[in-house]
């Protein structure tokens, strides 16, 4: 039993073994019960039998038995053909027998010894003593044990045959009614299973009965202390993300204003590289501030909107800030409508494109890729990576090139936002319009469904 990992198929097995040992314990039972009462059955019809043929042998004129024409005794057998499982012998006072049935030997029983019931290793036989006018006849009929143990087992084959036929189907009736039973339990599996790494909202109200409510409520309790903890890491990463921002900005406008004012080379060539590093620095606080939105904040709308408006406008903002000439889009003509909050769709749009242009080959085009329903596609030109690092990459902190800079977290946070908002997140290397390259694929809700 330890074996059974299905909590129904136990309870099944369990009930209905239990059912079943109850139900053969009474058939063994009422079978006890019944040969008792059967065995005063068969002997009061030896008894019976046994006086009416002590009658019958008594019957004819005189008080003695029938005879026929040449003086014998007459037979009896058409009389008690009812009764052809009994043997008997009538005797008369000498010992002399009078009347027998065919094929019984006298000696096989014993002699009479006083009326009433007696047992041998084959009969159970009956004794009795009449008088006839002056003589006296006495009678012993026997029945052969082995047909009471016959036609007991037969009545007990008769109890057990529907009961045998009964237990299977019963079997299956207590599977299904157990599992029916346990049907709360496999909506609660449902609801728990369905739910998303990020969904820590408490569990609707159930129709649970007693025994799962508790259960219910620790899980609600838990789920509560888990978004809270949650909650404190992002609120926390945000803060010291945006309060970094201020001295940050005003670290690196000392840097400029020193690279600006200071006539030193080796002064110059490291105020340089303070305003490199305190860059980098305000990126990465950028970038946690992007990733602690795309945790905590709500990225569907539940209203279809379009997003080829979005697309021109983050591309134009590169444009601006560098990557003039290297942005290929590939926009389709009609709406591409989603219910992901534009916001969030411009953040993940932006670590994409500066993604694939930081890692990219520089003298070849990223090509931006937005149609129908809502799939996005943004491919660079670049050395292929290999299955095994390429899996790695959607990984917090994960660079695609160690002598690349950056903060590693653009494609974690594609891929929370993917995962949160139900969008299917794929990479390819090589691109499937090149024959290098990364190409990334975004297969976005499409709609408020």
């Amino acid at each position: 039993m330890t074996g059974l990992r299905s909590l129904q198929l136990r309870l099944a097995i369990t009930v209905g073994l239990a059912v079943s040992v109850m139900w053969l314990g009474a058939v063994a039972y009422t079978t006890q019960k019944l040969r008792v009462e059967m065995e005063g059955v068969y002997d009061s019809a030896l008894r019976d039998s046994g006086r009416r043929l002590l009658m019958l042998a008594g019957a004819g004129p005189g008080g003695r038995p029938p005879q026929r024409s040449d003086g014998a005794p007459e037979r009896l057998e058409p009389e008690i053909r009812g009764e052809a499982r009994f043997s008997y012998v009538i005797s008369g006072a000498g010992g002399d027998v009078i009347l027998q049935s065919d094929g019984t030997d006298p000696s096989q029983f014993p002699p009479f010894d006083r009326k009433g019931f007696d047992r041998t290793e084959d009969h159970a036989l009956f004794y009795d003593r009449a008088r006839r006018d002056e003589e006296v006849l006495t009678i012993v009929v026997a029945e052969p044990l082995s047909w009471r143990a016959a036609k007991t087992r037969d009545i007990a084959i008769s109890l057990s045959l529907p009961l045998l036929l009964v237990i299977p189907p019963s079997l299956l009736v207590i599977f299904l009614v157990v599992g029916r039973s346990l049907a709360p339990v496999h909506q609660l599996r449902r609801e728990l299973k369905d739910r998303s790494a990020h969904n820590l909202a408490p569990l609707e109200r159930l129709d649970l009965p007693s025994e799962l409510a508790p259960i219910v409520r620790s899980i609600n309790e838990l789920l509560a202390r888990l978004d809270a903890a949650f909650e404190a890491e992002r609120s926390f990463a945000a803060n010291a993300a945006h309060e970094l921002r201020t001295p940050v900005a005003g670290a690196i406008a000392q840097a400029q204003r020193l690279l600006a004012e200071t006539g030193d080379p080796q002064a110059a060539a490291r105020a340089g590289e303070i305003e490199s590093t305190l860059k980098r620095l305000n990126g990465l606080s950028e970038k946690l501030m992007q990733l602690a939105r795309a945790e905590g904040a709500q990225l569907r709308t539940g209203a279809a909107t379009d997003l080829r408006p979005i697309l021109r406008m983050v591309a134009d903002d590169f444009e601006r800030l560098g990557a003039a000439g290297r942005l290929e889009l590939s926009v389709a003509e009609e709406p591409v409508l989603s219910d992901l909050d534009p916001d969030a769709f411009g953040i993940l749009l932006r670590n994409l494109i500066e993604n694939a242009l930081r890692h990219g080959a520089a003298d070849a085009a990223v090509r931006v890729s937005l149609m129908r329903p809502a799939s996005l596609a943004v491919s660079n030109a670049g050395p292929v990576i290999a299955p095994g690092d390429l899996a790695q990459m959607t990984t917090r902190f994960a660079r695609g090139a160690a002598a690349r800079q950056g903060a590693g977290l653009g494609l974690a946070i594609v891929r929370t936002i993917a995962e949160r908002a139900n969008a299917d997140l794929s990479l390819h290397s090589p691109a499937s319009d090149r024959r290098d390259g990364v190409e990334v694929r975004v297969a976005l809700p499409a709609s408020g469904a």
